[in-house]
């Protein structure tokens, strides 16, 4: 195989936000835009913009394998949970993981990354 058959969108020197091998949709850790949101607000920012990338890549929510949350303080998790819940409606939930975690930005109260078929 070349490195051909791997493709990345959005890359950077430090990262590529996704990357697709195998019909496999890789979402590097996305993080809130606005830092002035509360917990709620950010988390649906998040989860935006990974439907943008998933989009980018032929793919959706419906076709999520994993999911890693990374949440800044755990009293925020049922109100992150929520938002993720009503973000999931309609579609069996994929497989997750929730870490607290200190993140490289103070203001970031989460960071998700999410793995996904392609369509």
């Amino acid at each position: 195989m070349s490195h051909s058959d791997i493709q990345k969108f959005n890359s950077t020197e430090v990262m590529s936000a996704v990357t697709v091998f195998n019909q496999v949709v890789y979402l590097s850790g996305q993080v809130p835009t606005d830092t002035d949101l509360d917990i709620e607000g950010q988390t649906r920012d998040v989860l935006q913009k990974v439907d943008q990338l998933l989009s980018l890549a032929n793919t959706d929510k419906s076709r999520l394998l994993s999911a890693q949350i990374f949440i800044k303080n755990l009293e925020d998790f049922p109100a992150a949970n929520a938002v993720w819940v009503d973000w999931i409606k309609g579609h069996v939930a994929p497989s997750r993981a929730t870490i607290q975690a200190d993140l490289v930005n103070p203001k970031w109260l989460i960071e998700i990354a999410v793995t996904a078929a392609q369509n």
